[in-house]
């Protein structure tokens, strides 16, 4: 039974899940659209929103909170220019959105395995 159990396993070890998902977030952040499979992008898209939600509410706060919000970021992701980019670029275009900074659409299955593929993306108004 898998009560109380949260989260994704994505069929691997704790050390290369872990890079898979940091390595997912920066890619989504780069390119601000990734092809995945839909079970990928179910694990990073709450981080992925909880980041952004991190830099935009930094926006408004003191400079010892903007500090501690970008040291908070680089722990999870581990790379100051993806840092800058979210920081500076991605987080105030939604300061007036409550939420809801990705949208999944479903691509159909892969030819190889069937894995169901999917486009994550950030929403543009």
């Amino acid at each position: 039974m898998r009560h109380s159990v949260a989260g994704y396993r994505l069929g691997r070890t704790k050390s290369s899940r872990i890079a898979l998902r940091r390595n997912l977030i920066k890619q989504f952040f780069t390119h601000e659209r990734i092809q995945t499979t839909k079970a990928k992008a179910a694990a990073i898209r709450g981080d992925a929103e909880r980041l952004i939600t991190l830099a935009k509410n930094s926006a408004d706060a003191s400079a010892d909170q903007k500090v501690h919000a970008r040291r908070v970021a680089i722990s999870k992701l581990g790379d100051n220019q993806i840092i800058k980019r979210l920081f500076d670029e991605i987080a105030p275009r939604f300061a007036s959105r409550n939420g809801g900074y990705t949208r999944v659409t479903k691509l159909g299955p892969r030819l190889g395995d069937a894995a169901e593929m999917v486009v994550l993306e950030l929403v543009e108004e």
